[in-house]
């Protein structure tokens, strides 16, 4: 998978294998006895100005739609039938908090007729009132935001990270749904210009779908949106800017085949597809429930796992860590890879020896070798300023390459995190 040429003038290629055949259907874990969901929003018990709708030991039916809060249109769709079991506060690794809702499963499953009664016409503001949190979780509100105007959609029928399939698999499977899904896009958002994106060698074999079918590089990190948008569109994302500022809007296949879905069947998809990579490196496609714990999975699949093991959530490249089985499946979650102890790659604390690999291998020509200088000291706004921590599009290849082993894409992650939100604060204040 991973090619180093022989001349260390030349960064290394890191070329991952693409589907070429239809995939053998995913095993799907059993019903779990307990499922998870996030809300966006912190608890707070004590919130009189917006209280909190949703009681512990409320019954709920699979499909149900979850308002979470009297005065935000923030809600979870009940991937099981039971009994709301708790309700609580959940912060990931960046600070970032959430409602965390728990739901014991009943033995006998009821499906919500609610999305139903909307009636079979597509609309977007039933997309949005329902299906904002399918398998893909697609970004609906970007097409109702007034200060976006979106003339393209790109589907990404090729998967962000290496080793990840998840993508590929609803391409190469479900190409049929996801021609409706285009149909249903265009008629609930005005978007005529429609790009599904495949890897280079499933160009081939597609017949007309609507929607104009472009060939990505294997190479990594050619799959990621700013790459697609600089290959593909000719566009370059200016740093600070996004490509939904730049009018483009990414949305997985999974995510189109989630809302086609919906509105044929008249019924919410609740079933999220992933990648797992076992310790050994096999690859398998599995169907789980939103909301699954990782142990359900692990369990299903046949994978141990013992102490001073690894799980991450995610590609080989971006992914992170999670340091517990219990951490429930999302609707974005593509992959999830377990890693042997004896195969760690740790990270150090030794300084940068100015090898300049990071600098050779960065897809946007970011001096990294001087912004993780800055990073490390916690100097975030001088490292924006004058050495580009935005223009990062997050491939993790600096990381990748690091001779001293330091966790430059860590260090990016974090600044990034803190910077959006120290300017946030300030213009609330304001």
């Amino acid at each position: 998978m991973f090619k180093r040429p022989f001349f260390v003038c030349k960064k290394p290629c890191l070329e991952d294998q693409s589907l070429t055949a239809i995939t053998p259907e995913p095993e799907t874990t059993p019903l779990p006895s307990t499922i998870t969901l996030y809300c966006p929003k912190a608890f707070d018990p004590h919130d009189q100005q917006d209280p909190i709708l949703l009681k512990t030991g409320e019954r709920v039916k699979t499909g149900q739609k979850l308002p979470i809060y009297k005065n935000r249109d923030a809600y979870v769709i009940s991937t099981v039938t039971g009994t709301v079991s708790s309700i609580s506060s959940y912060k990931d690794d960046f600070g970032h908090a959430y409602t965390a809702i728990s739901i014991d499963g009943a033995e006998t499953e009821e499906i919500d007729g609610q999305f139903a009664e909307c009636g079979p016409e597509p609309s977007l503001e039933t997309a949005m009132d329902f299906l904002a949190l399918v398998p893909g979780k697609p970004p609906l509100n970007v097409f109702s935001d007034p200060e976006k105007s979106i003339d393209t959609i790109v589907i990404c029928g090729v998967d962000s990270d290496l080793l990840v399939t998840t993508n590929q698999h609803f391409v190469k499977s479900k190409i049929d749904i996801i021609k409706n899904g285009i149909q249903i896009l265009k008629k609930i958002t005005g978007v005529e210009r429609i790009i599904l994106a495949v890897p280079q060698e499933g160009l081939q074999g597609f017949s007309p779908i609507g929607a104009e079918v472009k060939a990505v590089d294997t190479v990594y990190p050619a799959s990621l949106p700013p790459m697609i948008m600089k290959d593909i569109l000719g566009q370059v994302v200016p740093a600070e800017k996004s490509c939904e500022d730049m009018g483009v809007c990414f949305l997985n296949a999974e995510a189109v085949a989630s809302i086609a879905s919906a509105f044929e069947e008249g019924q919410i998809p609740v079933k999220k597809m992933l990648t797992l990579i076992k310790k050994d490196g096999s690859r398998s496609m599995v169907s789980a429930r939103i909301g699954t714990p990782l142990r359900e999975i692990f369990k299903a699949c046949n994978v141990t796992l013992r102490d001073e093991d690894r799980i991450i959530i995610g590609g080989l490249m971006t992914g992170s860590a999670v340091y517990s089985e219990d951490h429930p499946v999302q609707p974005d979650t593509d992959a999830i890879i377990v890693q042997d102890r004896e195969d760690l790659s740790l990270v150090s604390d030794y300084p940068c020896i100015n090898c300049g690999e990071c600098v050779r291998i960065c897809p946007v020509k970011i001096p990294v070798n001087m912004l993780v200088r800055f990073l490390e000291a916690g100097e975030f706004e001088e490292a924006a300023d004058q050495y580009d921590l935005f223009a990062c599009i997050e491939c993790g290849l600096c990381s990748f390459v690091c001779v001293s082993r330091m966790p430059i894409f860590q260090y990016i992650r974090l600044a990034k995190t803190e910077l959006v939100r120290l300017r946030t604060a300030e213009a609330n204040n304001a």
